[in-house]
């Protein structure tokens, strides 16, 4: 059984890489070796694997040879840190793309909602909410109130109450939505002084 670390092949590929990179290029161990400063005898053995790739040798080649450092060695894919946005429709119009990545007691959304119908048609389910109107006007009709909200305003509320909202003029309004599925509510740490 091969107990080799799984990066093994990674490090055991950079030597033939090397190899392949500097004859594709056209140079001989001599030219590479006045250009990065590193012995010809280094980059020999560098290049046989019978020795181990170092930042020392590696920054200098991937300098010299004009690529990424991760592209010289081959180094595997890691995923893509950047948070991917995916618009979804909402039922009854509209847009909302989640900003929230994995899995928590909060959620984050963006929401883009159009006129959802002349009559509110009432949600009610468990959590907490809390909406900030950042363009547009929004009518939010919560149980019994019948609100309209406009840029930066906020609502927060327990969606166990019947609830309904959409656009206050027939113009799509543009919010953020922060929902705790178990009722989590928002803390305010700091406020400013009236």
């Amino acid at each position: 059984m091969d107990s080799a670390p799984p990066h093994q092949a990674v490090l055991d590929e950079v030597g033939p890489r090397l190899r392949r990179l500097r004859a594709k290029r056209g140079l001989t161990l001599a030219a590479l070796s006045e250009v990065t400063g590193i012995s010809k005898s280094t980059l020999s053995r560098l290049e046989s694997g019978q020795r181990r790739p170092s930042l020392e040798l590696l920054l200098p080649l991937a300098a010299a040879y004009r690529v990424p450092l991760d592209d010289l060695v081959g180094a595997p894919e890691v995923g893509d840190p950047r948070v991917r946005l995916t618009p979804r429709t909402l039922p009854g119009g509209g847009t909302f793309v989640p900003l929230s990545r994995g899995p928590g007691p909060l959620q984050a959304y963006k929401l883009i909602v159009s006129d959802r119908g002349p009559e509110p048609d009432f949600r009610t389910h468990e959590g907490y909410e809390w909406l900030y109107v950042l363009a547009g006007r929004l009518r939010l009709v919560l149980a019994e109130h019948d609100l309209e909200l406009g840029p930066g305003e906020v609502a927060e509320f327990d969606t166990r109450l019947p609830h309904w909202f959409g656009s206050a003029d027939g113009h799509p309004v543009e919010l953020l939505s922060l929902f705790g599925r178990q009722g989590e509510r928002m803390h305010v740490r700091a406020r400013p002084r009236s």
